[in-house]
């Protein structure tokens, strides 16, 4: 059998303050998505940073590109018009509405 590579023996560690309440709302998140409260961090912020990775990507592709429809690129235009925060909120927004339909199929 291979070792495991992650134990919590051998993984970084790190404390985080959270405001009021949001250890309460990891928790039953994480419940909901039969997770502990550390996966549930862990995927989240694995999420957003493949998230904010392809942000990146998707920012360099041309308006003029063949392969996006008179719609696509009406939509990348105005995205582009977004500030970074807001572009990241969104792609967050519309990643949440996914898993969303997913759970409730």
């Amino acid at each position: 059998m291979k070792p495991a590579l992650y134990s919590s023996r051998t993984a970084d560690k790190f404390v985080v303050r959270l405001p009021d309440g949001m250890r309460e709302r990891i928790a039953d998140v994480a419940r909901n998505h039969h997770r502990s409260m550390n996966s549930e961090i862990i995927a989240r912020l694995e999420q957003s940073m493949l998230q904010e990775s392809s942000l990146g990507d998707d920012l360099n592709m041309r308006l003029d590109s063949p392969d996006l429809s008179l719609h696509e690129r009406e939509l990348l235009q105005r995205f582009r018009q977004l500030s970074r925060r807001q572009q990241n909120a969104l792609v967050a927004l519309i990643a949440h509405d996914a898993e969303m339909a997913a759970e409730e199929a």
